[in-house]
């Protein structure tokens, strides 16, 4: 099993940013895909970005040059360096592991984007 947990969401202002920030735990070995996930109100869930543990990167389309994601493929963590919010970019965001065939999900941290 692996444990996902977030932390750094919340309620900030147009155009500005965030970090958002996720630990694995348990059987980290062989996690080899991380990355973040988000649902918005009435929506399906959607990709953010991924990264590889060979630091390969990957970004919908409507986060590119907005969203930047890094990670340590060593201690198992990753980031979401969030900037230029926007409201659309409202949503639960959930920290994404994929190890051995199988999705690991975290609980979701809330990002609110609201004057």
């Amino acid at each position: 099993q692996v444990q996902l947990v977030e932390s750094g969401g919340g309620l900030v202002q147009p155009g500005g940013s965030l970090r958002l920030s996720c630990a694995a735990s348990g059987s980290i070995f062989s996690v080899n895909v991380m990355g973040w996930y988000r649902q918005a109100p009435g929506k399906q869930r959607e990709l953010v970005a991924t990264i590889t543990g060979g630091g390969i990167t990957n970004y919908a389309n409507s986060v590119k040059g907005r969203f930047t994601i890094s990670g340590d493929s060593a201690k198992k963590t990753v980031n979401l360096q969030i900037n230029n919010l926007n409201p659309e970019d409202t949503a639960v965001y959930f920290c994404y592991a994929y190890r051995i065939g199988r999705a690991y999900w975290g609980q979701g941290t809330q990002v609110t984007v609201s004057s």
